[in-house]
């Protein structure tokens, strides 16, 4: 063999190293140094931040990655900011998941599992005050209501389909209807005075209680939902497959903190799309569009 050929031989090595190298680098490039997770507004932004700090610290650690934080003003601005690419993670709402996948490329993954009572779904009740003698739904015809969000399965959806059940329409059944923003503020316009009756998550309310926010004795429940399967964690379908086995893996190991209303966490379990039929089917029976809803 002469030279000339060993040195054509020894230049394609070099050239082949050269160009694998160079790919590598690439895809080590495109891997995410960041993960930005959307919060829905249950409570005000700041208070959302502070409850879900010690998980998106353990996310953090997990990971490797830098977790950007983000809690829109409402429902459907976490719904946007995936849809647009601003968000790689959102923790939704059951009926604003549905509305994520069909409108931002959202896939659920995981819902957390409370540590306390284990279970993967959750209720929505209608609260009033006591000293106000609304103790039936019949009683609370002609009073004024609040919903959460539109976009809000136990604000909203679930306890307006509940109640068309039952031959109520809430658009007339009520003087005047208000949506409030988050369950904190339904839970305290029934509190103050603002309204007669409010939707909100079971789970948020006794939250509230624990908090000593409000004083359980002086409310009662006039209403309760169905289960409504547990608010989900979803990504971006489009999210490379290394972060999305990363962060699920994350998650499963993260126990014993706190996550918002649900109290003490013990991991969050695997999920799928097609648990949240039921909230599709709810959606149906209200006639809305869901492609039409921003």
């Amino acid at each position: 063999m002469n030279s000339v050929t060993m040195t054509r031989k020894t230049w394609l090595k070099a050239a082949v190293a050269s160009l694998t190298l160079a790919a590598t680098t690439g895809v080590m490039a495109q891997q995410p140094t960041e993960l930005r997770v959307g919060l829905i507004p249950s409570e005000d932004a700041q208070a959302m931040m502070r409850a879900s700090q010690q998980v998106m610290d353990q996310l953090a650690a997990k990971t490797g990655l830098k977790i950007k934080p983000f809690v829109a003003n409402d429902y459907n601005g976490v719904i946007e900011a995936m849809r647009s690419g601003k968000i790689d993670v959102a923790y939704f709402g059951p009926f604003s998941y549905v509305l994520a996948s069909q409108l931002a490329n959202a896939e659920a993954f995981a819902i957390p599992v409370a540590k306390k009572s284990g279970k993967s779904s959750y209720n929505s009740i209608i609260i009033s005050k006591k000293d106000k003698g609304l103790g039936t739904v019949p009683q609370l015809q002609g009073k004024t209501f609040a919903f959460v969000d539109p976009s809000s399965a136990s604000g909203h959806l679930f306890p307006k389909a509940g109640l068309k059940g039952e031959g109520i329409d809430t658009d007339r059944y009520f003087s005047r209807v208000i949506f409030s923003g988050s369950h904190d503020a339904s839970i305290m316009a029934v509190a103050n005075g603002k309204v007669d009756a409010a939707a909100v998550a079971d789970p948020i309310f006794q939250t509230a209680v624990a908090k000593g926010h409000v004083k359980a004795e002086d409310f009662q429940v006039i209403w309760r939902s169905k289960d409504i399967p547990e608010s989900p964690m979803a990504w971006r379908k489009n999210l490379d497959e290394a972060t999305k086995k990363k962060v699920a893996a994350a998650l499963a190991e993260i126990k014993g903190l706190p996550w918002g209303d649900r109290g003490e966490l013990n991991g969050f379990a695997p999920t799928n799309d097609q648990a949240y039929d039921v909230v599709r089917q709810t959606a149906k029976a209200l006639n809305l569009d869901l492609g039409k809803m921003k």
